[in-house]
């Protein structure tokens, strides 16, 4: 490049002093070399109109002819615009092919801009959510999906959980939204029909439901015979006697089991709400500390710390059970001679009720599994404790209808902390809740 401009600096230097030659018998120098320049100048003006007619009217034909400069110009842009057609005819392959596979998903696919108004949707998103195209493009995705619950989820930006919503369109279909961030604060909104798990997951929690509620009868009937024979014990013989002992014990079991799995499906089933008061954290965890040093029978040191002045607002009796599980399993896992504290105090983003022990603790490769239902560490020790394998379920599903999270945090050897995480619209300010009742 550097010799193109070199002959092109020579080619206008030859043509001035051409035109100061030519000038100088007439004593025009001046004039020649003017002129000289004039014409390099007009040669260099119709190149460059040759250049914008090119570009302008036909860029996809060669480029003109021209030499030096010119000539090495118009070949790069030939090149480069050349380059460019090449690589937005693969861009509208790819996005052609994207568009198509997105066409052939069942899901619904709804791209959306960083402010969250509509880009582009799959034609599974009109069916599912009723998006037009002539006029929903462009308008917010909150304006079309107005459920309270999609609100909330779409502006917390919290998108680790899906979300389950009836369809805005048919609230006979279940939809699972997920949310994901891209790009420049873009969202990708994904809808996916989940109608047949959600009647098989209804199906199930009815059956548990029924089943639970019709075993307690038979179970009643056994028990009252079983205390009957109990009392006759003195006039059995002694194989009998041990065998009445060992059918109350499963019994006893076997109601315990049943009274979680009508709880259990108390909680899935029902909305709850109704019966959420203002709750003093120091009350409920003293009530379960005498509940679960009865249950110790003074094996364990439990105590009680509190650390934070708020209150907390719920459901009394499902904080209480979800309270008394935790402790239970501390008291039932965590060893002779082992120190459990029971905590309310401030944390992150809330403030939580705390239960640590010093005990033996879980091995961490458990931990993600702990709240299944009847999922057991240890089969063998859980069933020797009496535990029912529904505690940590029953705390899990308490705390999700109390917008609260479970954590959990163990090692072997290093005992367990379980911690019941709310949030701060769930906190009661105490001085402020006192003056409300003074004045009251």
């Amino acid at each position: 490049m550097g010799r193109l401009w070199r002959r092109e600096f020579w080619r206008l230097a030859i043509l001035v002093a051409v035109g100061g030659i030519l000038g100088w018998p007439f004593s025009l120098s001046t004039i020649g070399i003017i002129l000289g320049l004039v014409i390099a100048l007009i040669f260099h003006l119709r190149q460059l109109h040759a250049m914008y007619d090119w570009l302008t009217h036909r860029p996809q034909q060669e480029p003109p002819t021209a030499s030096g400069v010119w000539g090495e110009l118009f070949d790069r842009l030939y090149r480069y615009q050349k380059g460019q057609r090449i690589t937005q005819r693969r861009l509208r392959s790819t996005l052609q092919r994207i568009q198509e596979s997105s066409e052939a998903m069942r899901d619904s696919v709804v791209m959306l801009d960083r402010h969250g108004d509509l880009e582009w949707w799959n034609s599974a998103a009109e069916r599912m959510l009723g998006l037009k195209a002539a006029l929903d493009r462009g308008q917010h995705i909150t304006n079309l999906l107005r459920d309270p619950r999609f609100v909330s989820y779409f502006n917390a930006r919290d998108y680790r959980e899906p979300l389950s919503l009836p369809s805005p369109i048919d609230e006979n279909m279940m939809l699972q939204f997920q949310i994901t961030l891209y790009g420049d604060d873009e969202r990708l909104l994904m809808a996916r029909d989940i109608t047949r798990l959600h009647r098989l997951e209804q199906i199930r929690r009815d059956f548990v439901a029924n089943v639970s509620h019709e075993l307690r009868t038979p179970l009643t009937v056994l028990t009252g015979y079983l205390e009957t024979y109990s009392d006759m014990a003195d006039m059995l013989p002694p194989r009998l006697g041990r065998g009445i002992e060992q059918m109350q014990g499963q019994t006893q079991r076997m109601q315990h089991l049943v009274e979680d799995l009508l709880l259990l499906s108390r909680l899935e089933n029902d909305q709850g709400g109704s019966d959420h008061v203002h709750l003093d954290p120091a009350s409920l965890l003293s009530a379960v500390q005498r509940d679960a040093q009865a249950l110790s029978n003074g094996r364990q040191t439990i105590e009680v710390s509190i650390e934070d002045s708020h209150g907390l607002w719920g459901s009394e009796k499902e904080i209480h059970s979800a309270l008394s599980n935790l402790a239970f399993n501390a008291v039932r896992y965590a060893g002779d001679d082992a120190h459990i504290q029971l905590r309310w105090r401030s944390c992150q983003g809330g403030a939580c009720l705390e239960v640590e022990d010093d005990g033996e603790g879980i091995d961490p490769r458990h931990i993600p599994r702990l709240t299944e239902r009847f999922y057991r560490v240890d089969k063998g020790r859980s069933t020797a404790t009496g535990g029912t394998g529904l505690g940590l379920a029953i705390v899990k599903h308490v705390l999700l209808r109390h917008e609260a999270r479970l954590d959990i945090s163990s090692q072997l050897g290093a005992g367990a902390t379980f911690r019941c995480v709310f949030p701060t619209k769930r906190l009661v300010d105490e001085a402020a809740n006192d003056a409300h009742v003074n004045q009251a």
